[in-house]
């Protein structure tokens, strides 16, 4: 028994552009289901602006209210597509037989292409490029942008494919076709191809950045280190403030914590995805609007075998990872690599090895509205001690509306590009 497919994922469209849409999802529960969820949403350059939700560990409901991301507005959004990606990732009500082995088992990872396309160079063609690739629901999962002395780009996108279509011929045909007919007189040419071995030589940044530049964009703990906030505080000027308050008397079976933290984009997934690696499970949850900037959620959690939080370690660490992925979940910086400037952006990435979605579209998109041209760009991975990370490395190429010497220009750059990234 079960219930018909169509009705597992629900989305009802406001009846005014300013209206939010409500998403329901109905479906029997799953580990890390949530944060699957939410990320496709995030994906989709959407917003949660409320939640409700709540499961009995065999079955969820969940009801979101979203809104298009400011920065995102002028991008098409396929509410059919979005249906469709958010049903790939519940479980199936049909076929219980089906449904264990989906639960037990584990999905392959997505086929990754290599998409070559070379272009006349022009300020803002990055973002322009990453625009139309998000638009066709691809992820950029590593990239190496690099340009010629004569003013030619030569772009290496290694991508996933969210409708999974990559392996037709039309697909990638379609692709091709789309963007040389954007791009024109500037298109040179465009290929699309299975990746080979070189996407495996994309990976790894761990033994490429210098030692200084890691600490600085790594160790910025919450545990006692002031510099962390310092630099939270003269980074943007928007408030800083995350409290966890823990309950573990209300409720015999959970463990609940009240959270009051800056909205922000993502935050409901940084919040889930935390929690998923941590092993923890949201069973009930509630959040409405925020108030002046700010969210308050109550947030009933449990572990894996149905019981709440009794450990303290495992509790303190829980709590110190929510706070540092709420006041600082992507980091910013901008350094010197030999005689160029160079910006750095870090985000921690799931234990699935999923990263974060739309973090270069947004990073490309403030750094055209700032004017400041690109010379080449890689998409990579570094591990720390405890987690991995996304990290994506810009060389930027001076002018005058923007001097990179400028210590104070530096700092307002990272301000833009990390309310970018926030949607402030």
């Amino acid at each position: 028994m079960g219930i018909p497919a169509d009705d597992v994922v629900l989305i009802q469209q406001g009846n005014s552009p300013h209206d939010p849409t409500i998403i329901t999802v109905n479906c029997p529960d799953k580990s890390g289901l949530g944060c699957d969820l939410c990320r496709i949403i995030l994906e989709f350059g959407l917003h949660i602006t409320r939640a409700d939700f709540q499961t009995d560990g065999k079955w969820c409901y969940i009801v979101l209210w979203v809104v298009q991301l400011q920065h995102s507005n002028f991008l098409r959004l396929d509410w059919d597509s979005l249906k469709n990606r958010l049903l790939s990732v519940s479980p199936p009500c049909l076929i219980p037989l089906y449904h264990d082995q989906k639960l037990n088992g584990s999905s392959a990872a997505p086929s990754v292409y290599l998409l070559k396309f070379c272009c006349v160079d022009r300020k803002g063609l990055l973002h322009d490029v990453t625009e139309l690739l998000t638009e066709l629901e691809f992820t950029i999962q590593r990239l190496k942008v690099m340009t010629t002395p004569d003013g030619k780009v030569v772009d290496l996108f290694f991508i996933t494919d969210g409708r999974e279509l990559l392996h037709t011929k039309k697909r990638r045909d379609d692709t091709c076709g789309y963007l040389c007919d954007v791009f024109r007189e500037y298109c040179i040419g465009c290929e699309l191809q299975l990746a080979g071995p070189e996407c495996d030589n994309q990976r790894n940044f761990s033994s490429l950045l210098n030692l200084a530049v890691a600490e600085e964009l790594f160790s910025c703990e919450l545990s006692g280190k002031e510099s962390c906030m310092q630099a939270l505080r003269t980074a943007t000027t928007s408030p800083e403030k995350a409290i966890v308050t823990v309950d573990n008397l209300l409720s015999p079976a959970h463990t609940l914590l009240q959270i009051q933290c800056v909205d922000q984009k993502g935050l409901f997934y940084d919040i889930l995805r935390t929690s998923k690696d941590l092993n923890i499970q949201v069973a009930y949850g509630r959040f409405s609007s925020s108030i002046k900037g700010y969210r308050n959620m109550d947030l009933f959690f449990q572990q894996r075998d149905g019981k709440k939080i009794l450990d303290p370690k495992l509790l303190e660490s829980f709590c110190s990872r929510l706070k540092e992925e709420m006041l600082h979940p992507l980091r910013v910086i901008i350094t010197n690599r030999g005689p160029d400037t160079e910006l750095l952006v870090a985000n921690p990435v799931e234990l699935c090895g999923k990263g974060r979605p739309r973090v270069f579209y947004d990073v490309t998109l403030a750094l055209k509205k700032l004017g400041i041209c690109i010379f080449s760009a890689e998409i990579g991975r570094h591990s720390t001690q405890d987690r991995q990370w996304e990290v994506y490395r810009f060389l930027l190429v001076e002018n005058g509306e923007f001097p990179l010497t400028s210590g104070q220009a530096r700092n307002q750059m990272a301000d833009r590009i990390r309310r970018t990234l926030m949607d402030w």
